[in-house]
């Protein structure tokens, strides 16, 4: 019993170790799940949503909107759309989440650490 114990300990200390325990102390991606749109169907998405992001992305402070980044489309299957647009800036990298309801009106927004690099 005791050898299982000292096992599954060491094995724990060692996966806290290669994750790092950062990255359990960072914000979940709230749209996890939700289903990304290709080009195709992001063109038909609604322009007071594309009006929105882009106004969003235009009011950021400069050094966050020279590190804007990829910008991805979601949905959830109810109705509601998410944008997320990704913001590199002094090696970690931001998630910055718009959430949207079925009224294509913006509900939440979301920040988060998604990553780290090294400049």
């Amino acid at each position: 019993m005791n050898i299982t114990r000292f096992t599954f300990g060491i094995l724990l200390a060692a996966s806290v170790c290669w994750t790092g325990c950062e990255k359990f102390a960072n914000h979940t991606d709230p749209i996890a799940g939700w289903k990304i749109l290709l080009s195709h169907d992001y063109d038909n998405l609604n322009p007071s949503i594309k009006d929105d992001y882009t106004a969003y992305i235009k009011a950021l402070p400069s050094d966050e909107r020279n590190g804007v980044g990829p910008i991805q489309f979601f949905e959830d299957g109810t109705g509601q759309h998410a944008v997320r647009i990704e913001i590199a800036q002094n090696g970690t990298d931001w998630g910055h989440v718009l959430i949207y309801d079925k009224d294509n009106k913006r509900v939440r927004v979301v920040k988060f650490v998604s990553g780290h690099y090294r400049s």
